[in-house]
This record gives structure tokens, C-alpha cells and sequence, in this order.
């Protein structure tokens, strides 16, 4: 999946197929959500923190994998 570069001290990239969310962390890590509505991917590339959303709308409240 592309993923896109983000200004985030907690987030490097995101990228969104469908209903797959795709996030890579600074520290490496990448994990991969099921059943993102495009929606909550817009709002978190719109929002003013992108880590304060992704800890308020998506972890623990998709099932996720980690990649790497």
C-alpha cells in the first residue's frame, strides 16, 4: 500500500486502501487497521494532532496487525 509522508511526532506515514488504514510510527513499526471508513482516514489527516486523534478514533476500535 502507498502510504503518504505526514508532519506527526508520532506518526511518518499513512496510507488508506478501501477500508484498510496503513500507519508507520517514527520509532518503525507499521500496523495495519481493518474496517477504517474513509472518513475517519480524512479526519485524521485533517486533524491538528494526528496522534491525539489516532489514539481517540482508531486504536482500540479496529482490529489491527502489526506489519513490522
Amino acid at each position: 500500500m502507498n502510504r503518504q509522508q505526514v508532519e506527526s511526532r508520532c506518526l511518518r506515514s499513512v496510507g488508506h486502501q478501501g477500508t484498510t488504514l496503513e500507519l508507520e510510527f517514527h520509532r518503525g513499526s507499521v500496523y495495519r487497521y481493518r474496517g477504517v471508513p474513509p472518513e475517519i482516514h480524512h479526519s485524521l489527516l485533517a486533524a491538528p494532532s494526528l496522534g491525539r486523534y489516532f489514539h481517540q478514533h482508531i486504536r482500540d476500535h479496529y482490529p489491527y496487525e502489526r506489519l513490522t
